[in-house]
């Protein structure tokens, strides 16, 4: 991180704090994004954010509490504090980030940063319940965007009979494929290895999932200890109380860090890179074989995915889904830029003539 240290000393202690630093999740990216902003102060991750406040700690070890009112911040972001040490002055510029739509009235249209700089995003969903895959569908565009390697989790095996899983597999695979998919029971310990093999020095992995999918167990289960609190789900419908309610970074024993977040009842989406075609791969290469480049997969001749529905390959339902996905996009971003027309408008002001612009041009 220094520039040309003068002694075998210095360049020993830049040795250690560059190996701090990536134990915490440190790259090349995230150095050269620090350097953009010329190499201010001293870059430290967020470990925990609560409203108004954030938690970071750096080489140190030091875990300090700072302001982050006005600042976009998310559990797992760089950031560098003031000279004071009071607030966040700046963050990194992330490798990915997990963002959707604001979901309080009046904020529509803005941001809501869940985790960044997350390299492999867990999505569970337990098997106690028949798999929603609206709702994977959703997860999987949210995941491809963050740019994170997404990863389906489906928990509670130890609660259901062999054929269920079974049958839930087949389903999300299809959903899902050639998405990662596991399954584990974080009380009987089965399929803890495979989830833990994702981990490793520096890296960092995200949990995601409404309430009651077991979110908080698994994560106890693979550190070791009980770090999230839990709570009894209701019989009947599976649900159970909110107990994580702040993200929060927690280090793994094998190295490498693991990101809770609160419970999410809804997933709306922020905007498209190129999520929604690498959720919907299946339809994408349906479309390549339409005969109309700007088939709309409805009444058009030579439609391939509607030949595909037709002949079974395909549920229409997907195309539905895809669909109303896209068109949630589109109408974001056209309040997107409502948005900033008004703001522009806003800090537009208009030019009024004074006396004396009046007599200088009279003059002339």
């Amino acid at each position: 991180m220094m520039d040309q240290p003068d002694s075998a000393h210095e360049r020993d202690t830049d040795s250690a704090v560059d190996a701090a630093l990536m134990s915490l999740g440190w790259n090349d990216s995230l150095a050269a994004a620090w350097h953009d902003l010329g190499a201010p102060g001293t870059p430290r991750r967020v470990i925990r954010l609560d409203r108004g406040w954030s938690s970071i700690v750096g080489a140190d070890s030091e875990v300090h509490r700072v302001r982050n009112i006005g600042a976009d911040v998310a559990a797992g972001d760089w950031v560098i504090a003031s000279d004071d040490g009071e607030r966040v002055d700046h963050v990194i510029e992330r490798n990915s980030a997990f963002i959707r739509r604001a979901s309080f009235e009046g904020a529509r249209a803005e941001a809501h940063t869940l985790a960044a700089n997350v390299d492999v995003a867990f999505l569970l969903h337990a098997l106690t319940t028949p798999p929603n895959p609206r709702r994977i569908e959703r997860e999987l565009v949210l995941a491809f965007d963050s740019g994170a390697k997404p990863v389906l989790v489906l928990t509670k095996l130890d609660a259901v009979e062999p054929d269920v899983a079974a049958a839930a597999t087949a389903f999300v695979d299809e959903i899902a494929a050639g998405v990662d998919l596991r399954l584990v029971s974080s009380r009987a310990g089965s399929g803890l290895d495979a989830i833990a093999g994702y981990a490793a020095v520096g890296r960092t992995l995200a949990f995601l999932g409404k309430s009651g999918v077991g979110k908080s167990t698994l994560i106890n289960a693979l550190v070791g200890r009980d770090v999230q609190a839990t709570a009894n789900v209701r019989v009947g419908d599976d649900r159970g109380r909110h107990t994580t309610v702040a993200a929060e970074l927690v280090p793994l024993p094998i190295g490498g860090w693991l990101i809770d977040t609160p419970g999410l009842r809804a997933i709306s989406l922020w905007s498209s890179g190129r999520g929604i075609e690498r959720a919907f791969p299946d339809i994408f290469d349906l479309t390549d074989q339409c005969r109309f480049r700007n088939c709309k997969h409805e009444d058009e001749p030579g439609c391939a995915v509607q030949a595909a529905i037709i002949a079974g390959t395909l549920d229409p339902r997907r195309l539905v889904s895809m669909k109303h996905l896209v068109a949630e996009e589109l109408a974001l971003e056209d309040e997107q830029r409502d948005k900033e027309k008004d703001k522009d408008k806003r800090h537009r002001k208009p030019r009024t003539s004074s006396r004396e612009d009046t007599a200088d041009d009279d003059e002339d």
